[in-house]
C-alpha cells in the first residue's frame, strides 16, 4: 500500500479558508433565490414593509391564483416558449453548419470569412440603423422580428467551430471522402452524431438567451399578443415602481393605480418563480454535455 499523505497544518488551513468561502459564496447566491420564494407565498404587506426577509410570513397563495388566472401572463408563457422552441432552432441551424464549414481547412477563402464574423463583434451599426433595417424588412409586430435579428452569434460559432477542429478527427473524414460521402452527406451522417454535446451547449446558450430576452419585444413589438413572459413581468414591475412615486393625479386614478400596484405586489414574486423554472429543471438534464462541450471549446481558440 502507497504513503499515507499527511496534511500539514498549512494544508488544514487553507481548507478550513475554502469551506469558509464556499460557505459565504452559497449564501450569497442561494439567499436571493430563498427571498424570491418566500416573498412570492407571503403577505405583501410583509415583503413592502421588509419584515419579511427570509422565511414567508403571512403565508398566501393568492399570487398563484392570479397568475393562473391572468391571461396576459399565459400569452406571454406560450409566446416565451415559441419563441425559445423556434428560435433555437434556427440559431442552431445557422450556427451549427457555419462553424463546421469555418473548420474545414479546405474552404477557400475561410480566413476572410472568419474576419468578417469576427469584425461583427467590435462594430456594430447601432440601434438605429438596426431598427430601420428591421422596419424595412417588414418584420415590425411580427413574430420574425424576435426571431431573425439575433438568428446567430459570432461567439457561439467560434466556439462551435473550436470543437469542430479539435474534436473531429481529419482522418475520419478523409475516410468518409474516399468512400464517396459528399459533403452534405458526411456532414448529415458522420459529423452531426458525433456533435451532440456542442449542439446541447449551443442550445443552451441560445435556449436561455430567447427565455430571458426581451429587448427585442421592447424595440420592435407593439402588439401585446406577441408579448413574451419577460416583456409581461417587466410591466408588473414598472407599474409597481410608477405606483410608489409622488406623481400628481386625480383621487380616482389614484385609486386605480394603487389597486393594480397591489395585484403587481402580490403576483411579481411568483411570477419570477414561474418564468425562471423551466431552466432550472432543464439545466441539470444538460449540464454533463455543457461541461463537456465548454471545456472542448476552451482547448483551442
Amino acid at each position: 500500500m502507497g504513503a499515507v499523505i499527511k496534511e500539514t497544518n498549512k494544508d488544514k488551513l487553507f481548507n478550513v479558508f475554502n469551506y469558509i468561502f464556499l460557505t459565504l459564496a452559497a449564501v450569497v447566491v442561494l439567499y436571493p433565490l430563498l427571498y424570491i420564494v418566500s416573498a412570492s407565498i407571503s403577505d405583501p404587506a410583509a415583503v413592502n414593509s421588509g419584515t419579511m426577509w427570509l422565511l414567508p410570513k403571512g403565508i398566501t397563495f393568492d399570487g398563484y391564483k392570479l397568475i393562473f388566472e391572468n391571461s396576459d401572463i399565459w400569452r406571454g408563457y406560450l409566446n416565451t416558449i415559441f419563441y425559445t422552441v423556434l428560435g433555437t432552432f434556427i440559431n442552431l441551424a445557422i450556427t451549427i453548419p457555419a462553424a463546421y464549414a469555418l473548420s474545414r481547412r479546405d474552404l477557400a477563402g475561410r480566413n476572410l470569412f472568419m474576419g468578417m464574423f469576427v469584425l461583427t463583434m467590435f462594430f456594430g451599426g447601432g440601434l438605429i440603423p438596426t431598427y430601420l433595417v428591421v422596419k424595412n424588412l417588414g418584420l415590425i409586430d411580427t413574430i420574425w422580428a424576435m426571431l431573425l435579428p439575433n438568428a446567430a452569434a459570432v461567439y457561439n460559432i467560434i466556439i462551435a467551430r473550436v470543437f469542430f477542429e479539435v474534436t473531429i478527427p481529419k482522418e475520419l473524414e478523409e475516410s468518409a471522402t474516399i468512400d464517396g460521402a459528399t459533403n452534405f452527406k458526411m456532414f448529415f451522417k458522420v459529423i452531426l452524431p458525433l456533435s451532440a454535446p456542442i449542439i446541447a451547449v449551443m442550445a443552451l446558450f441560445y435556449g436561455v438567451a430567447h427565455w430571458n430576452g426581451y429587448f427585442n419585444a421592447l424595440i420592435y413589438l407593439s402588439d401585446r399578443n406577441l408579448y413574451p413572459l419577460q416583456l409581461v413581468l417587466r410591466e408588473i414591475l414598472v407599474l409597481q415602481e410608477m405606483s410608489s412615486q409622488n406623481i400628481n393625479m386625480s383621487s380616482s386614478m389614484a385609486e386605480v393605480l394603487h389597486s393594480k400596484q397591489q395585484l403587481a405586489s402580490i403576483i411579481k414574486y411568483g411570477v419570477m418563480i414561474v418564468s425562471t423554472l423551466p431552466i432550472i429543471i432543464m439545466y441539470p438534464f444538460m449540464q454533463r454535455h455543457f461541461v463537456k462541450g465548454v471545456m472542448i471549446g476552451s482547448l483551442k481558440g
